[in-house]
């Protein structure tokens, strides 16, 4: 490569996507994710945010109302990957989805995270995860990052919860 890499404190802003049912959508975020909704334009798009921020998620209609989700085997958006701050956050976004009900669609540990990964109504994918600290990252014998797939450990997700929640 002859020219510099992006700026490593460079980061990826908001996610925008196109959705068929704004309410349903809100809806969604809202309640089974626990986004807030900052502010919405009419019934055409709707922003959300974590933490108050001017939004990290954008809805709209504008060219989907109705619409359908892309047909499998087409491109387009695979997932998009929320971060959370910890595994105690990532323990408690995972009760708050399977309290709505929500369908978990897979789970992996990784090595370098723990992941949870689910479609929001519009068949959008969503990746919550958080990352373990970088000098817990699994290396190979020359230090080269070794990530792989493993079960994620629910059960001891969910004692963390459990155990942050007694003592409160």
């Amino acid at each position: 490569m002859t020219e510099a890499p992006i700026h490593p404190a460079t980061v990826i802003g908001h996610v925008h996507l196109k959705v068929s049912d704004l309410a349903r959508a809100v809806q969604f975020y809202t309640e089974v994710m626990g986004f807030e909704l900052m502010t919405r334009m009419g019934d055409g798009a709707a922003f959300l945010s974590a933490g108050g921020y001017h939004h990290h998620l954008g809805l709209n209609t504008w060219e989907s109302r109705g619409g359908r989700p892309p047909a499998p085997g087409t491109t387009g958006l695979y997932h998009f990957a929320i971060l959370l701050p910890n595994r105690l956050e990532l323990a408690r976004t995972f009760k708050r989805i399977v309290d709505h009900g929500w369908p978990i669609g897979g789970a992996s540990d990784h090595g370098v995270s723990e992941a949870i990964y689910l479609d929001d109504p519009d068949g959008n994918g969503i990746e919550i995860y958080r990352d373990r600290p970088r000098d817990e990252w699994p290396r190979d014998a020359n230090g080269k990052l070794r990530m792989y797939n493993a079960p994620l450990d629910f059960d001891g997700l969910l004692a963390e919860l459990e155990q942050a929640e007694s003592q409160a």
